[in-house]
C-alpha cells in the first residue's frame, strides 16, 4: 500500500467526526488528526511534496493544511514545474490550483492535466483570507503592497479604512510580505501563514469584501485512491464535429443518474474553436454505473481521459 492513502485518511477523519460528542468543534479535530497522521507517515518515509511557491503562498497554506507539518515542502516557481518534479520522481506529490469560488478556473493547471500521466488523487478546499499585515500600527503606514487580484477583492475595505494610502502592485502575496518586512511604514495584504513566516503584526483579519472566497486545490500524483463512497471523478474530453455533439455527450449522465458538479470548456489551441470540456461528476471509477457510463462517453467522444478519482474534498 502507498504511504499515503487519501481514501485511508478520508474515512478515518469521517468515523473520527462521528463519534464525536465535543466540544472540539469538527476542524479542530481534523487538525489534530492531520498532525497526527503526518508524522506517522514520516516514520515510515517522510513524504516531498512540491507545490506553487513561493514560501507562504495560499497553495503552500493548502499543502499544509493537507500534508501537515511532518511533510518536506518543494517550492516550485510555476504550475508546469510542479507537474515535472512529481513526474521525474523528485516529489512525492504535488499541489496546484485549480480553481477558485471568486475568479474562476486556473486554466493552466486545466491544460496541463491534458498532457501529463498524472493522477488527481486529492482536492483541498481553502477559505481564503486576506488580512493587513505590518510591524506599524496602522496610523503609520503609507504604502501597501499586494498582488492586483487581492487588491480587487479588498477594494471596499481599503476605501473605508486606507483612504488616500498608496497600493503598489506586486507578483504574490508572499513577496508583499517580503517587502512589507525590510520597508519602513509599509504593510501587506496576505496570508496568516506569510504574517509567521516572515515575522508580521496581524493588523486587521479578513478584509476581504467577500466573505465565501474559497479556491479548490488538486493533489496530483501516480495513484488512483479507493473508493470512499464518497468520490468525485474528473474526465476531459473533446467532441466531434456535429449537431447536439455535446448534448449528446452529455445523455449517458442523465441515464445513468450521475450527478455532475462542473463543466468547463477550454480551447485545445489545435484547431480554431475547437474546445476541451471539463466535468466534475460524483463516484467512483471503480463503481459499475460510472464505468458503463465513461464507457459510453469514450466510444463518442475525439479525445477522451479520465484525470482521477479521489475523496470529495
Amino acid at each position: 500500500m502507498p504511504v499515503f492513502d487519501p481514501s485511508r485518511e478520508a474515512r478515518l477523519l469521517s468515523k473520527i467526526k462521528s463519534i464525536s460528542d465535543g466540544p472540539l468543534p469538527e476542524n479542530a479535530l481534523e487538525s489534530i488528526y492531520r498532525e497526527i497522521i503526518s508524522a506517522s507517515l514520516s516514520l515510515q518515509r517522510p513524504l516531498t511534496i512540491a507545490y506553487l511557491g513561493p514560501k507562504a503562498s495560499f497553495t503552500h497554506e493548502a499543502a499544509g493544511k493537507r500534508f501537515g507539518s511532518s511533510a518536506n515542502y518543494l517550492p516550485c516557481l510555476n504550475i508546469s514545474d510542479v507537474f515535472s518534479v512529481v513526474e521525474k520522481g523528485e516529489a512525492d506529490y504535488g499541489v496546484v490550483p485549480v480553481e477558485n469560488s471568486i475568479e474562476g478556473a486556473v486554466t493552466y493547471t486545466l491544460d496541463m492535466l491534458i498532457d501529463t500521466d498524472l493522477k488527481i488523487c486529492s482536492e483541498i478546499m481553502l477559505e481564503i483570507s486576506h488580512n493587513l499585515l505590518s510591524n506599524y500600527s496602522k496610523e503609520k503606514i503609507r504604502v501597501i503592497y499586494s498582488h492586483p487580484i487581492v487588491f480587487g477583492q479588498c477594494r471596499v475595505w481599503l476605501e473605508t479604512n486606507m483612504p488616500g494610502i498608496e497600493l503598489k502592485e506586486v507578483p504574490s502575496t508572499t513577496f508583499a510580505a517580503q517587502m512589507a518586512k525590510k520597508e519602513p511604514y509599509t504593510a501587506a495584504i496576505a496570508s496568516l501563514l506569510a504574517a509567521r513566516v516572515y515575522g508580521l503584526k496581524v493588523i486587521a483579519k479578513g478584509i476581504e469584501d467577500y466573505s465565501h472566497n474559497v479556491t479548490r486545490f488538486f493533489v496530483i500524483g501516480e495513484q488512483v485512491p479507493q473508493p470512499t463512497k464518497k468520490d468525485k471523478t474528473s474526465i476531459v474530453f473533446s467532441v466531434k464535429d456535429e449537431v447536439g455533439a455535446l448534448h449528446h455527450m452529455l445523455l449517458p449522465f442523465k441515464r445513468y443518474g450521475i450527478n455532475l458538479t462542473k463543466i468547463e470548456s477550454r480551447p485545445s489551441k489545435k484547431k480554431a474553436w475547437d474546445y476541451y470540456f471539463f466535468v466534475d461528476l460524483e463516484g467512483h471509477i471503480q463503481e459499475k454505473r460510472i464505468r458503463d457510463a465513461l464507457e459510453t462517453v469514450d466510444k463518442r467522444s475525439k479525445f477522451f481521459k479520465v484525470l482521477g478519482s479521489y475523496p470529495v474534498g
